[in-house]
Order: structure tokens, then C-alpha cells, then sequence
């Protein structure tokens, strides 16, 4: 699949590390480091532009080892790219850890997985069928 790509980063474009994986890395484009102090959100940008086909979305989702190593996050996980959208790709990164942490440019902040979706054409109905689980959810089938 091709999708158009523009790249006003200082980075070369975004890759798949393995021949298997299911989403690239996507980089910090910013002048200066930006402190992520513990609790605190920013978006940071990466100064990429992508155009997806129709029935597409790009998911932006956080990267495990900032997840395990230093408690940052992606805040919307996952966030969708709307085929439509046309601006900044940006990242809204959260600090979920008890210790500052500092981005650098360059630095491999999140990862975008391409998509297909379907759009839901609603039929309003006055009582759904009955399943064996039923309205059951939360914890409903034990640990």
C-alpha cells in the first residue's frame, strides 16, 4: 500500500524495524528538549503529513519500552489520523511516572499502525437480540 508523505522533520521518513512489524516509529521534531514533568501532557510534533485512502485511519499508539522504562504514554491511545486530516501529525504524550523525563529531537516517541475501517450504518431498533453473556461486562466472568 502507498500513502503520500510529506516530511518537514529533520528526520528520515518513518520505517518498519522488522520485516513483521505492524507499525513505524514516529520521531520528536522539535528545536529544543521538552521536560515532561511527572502527571504533565504536551503535544509534541513530528513534522510529518500523511494523505490515506479512503476506509484507512493511522493509529498512534505508545511505545512499549518509553511504557515500561519510563512511564510515558500516549494520552488518547490509540489515536486515530482521519483519512481527511491533512495536518501535523503531533503526539499528545503523558508522563505517568514519579520522575521528570526529557524528549529530544529525534527521539522515537511513539508508533503509527495503519488501518482499515468500516463506517456503521445505523438501524435503530427497539430491542437487540439475546446472547448467552447479555448485558454481563466488567469482570462478569471471574479472574
Amino acid at each position: 500500500m502507498k500513502i503520500q508523505i510529506v516530511n518537514k522533520s529533520k528526520h528520515p521518513l518513518p520505517a518498519y524495524a522488522t520485516e513483521l512489524s505492524a507499525g513505524v516509529d514516529l520521531r520528536a521534531n522539535i528545536d529544543t528538549p521538552i521536560t515532561l514533568e511527572p502527571l504533565q501532557r504536551c503535544m509534541v510534533p513530528t513534522g510529518l503529513y500523511i494523505a490515506l485512502p479512503k476506509g484507512f485511519e493511522a493509529q498512534v499508539r505508545p511505545r512499549s519500552g518509553l511504557a515500561i522504562k519510563k512511564g510515558i504514554s500516549v494520552l488518547n491511545s490509540p489515536g486515530t489520523i482521519d483519512a481527511d486530516y491533512r495536518g501535523e501529525i503531533c503526539i499528545i504524550l503523558v508522563n505517568l511516572s514519579s520522575e521528570s523525563f526529557v524528549i529530544e529531537d529525534g527521539e522515537r516517541i511513539a508508533q503509527m499502525v495503519i488501518a482499515r475501517h468500516e463506517q456503521a450504518e445505523w438501524e435503530q431498533v427497539e430491542v437487540l437480540d439475546e446472547t448467552e453473556r447479555g448485558a454481563g461486562g466488567f469482570g462478569h466472568t471471574g479472574v
